[in-house]
């Protein structure tokens, strides 16, 4: 399985990101797909995630409200609508992949395949 992020950069508080994971290497219809984010001096933390056999969305409280998460089955692709950004939202944010998995978890080690990342930084 292979995730290639993109979407990433430099926005004022307050505005919109859309990042993207495109995916390929499995059949897509099973699995979770997650989006986590990484912050300056901090640990990896789960943001939002998708399963693609019940169609189930979870977000972190953190972005509730902000962010959509939502996936283009055609091309394999998920998105993580960001808006209302605000600068704690700045990380290196990064796709998840597990096809193992039934429901969402924000359990980074049940995770077996990622992203190498892209970076949002949002000023003040």
């Amino acid at each position: 399985v292979q995730l290639r992020e993109s979407g990433g950069g430099l926005v004022q508080a307050g505005g919109s990101l859309r990042l993207s994971c495109q995916a390929s290497g499995r059949t897509f219809s099973t699995g979770v797909m997650g989006w986590f984010r990484q912050g300056p001096g901090k640990e990896r933390e789960f943001v939002a995630g998708f399963g693609w056999r019940f169609g189930d969305f979870y977000y972190a409280d953190s972005v509730k409200g902000r962010f959509s998460i939502s996936r283009d089955s055609a091309t394999n692709t998920i998105y993580l609508q960001m808006n209302r950004l605000k600068p704690e939202d700045t990380a290196v944010y990064y796709c998840a992949d597990d096809p193992s998995l039934t429901i969402v978890t924000m359990f980074e080690p049940l995770y077996d395949y990622w992203g190498q990342g892209t970076q949002v930084t949002v000023t003040s």
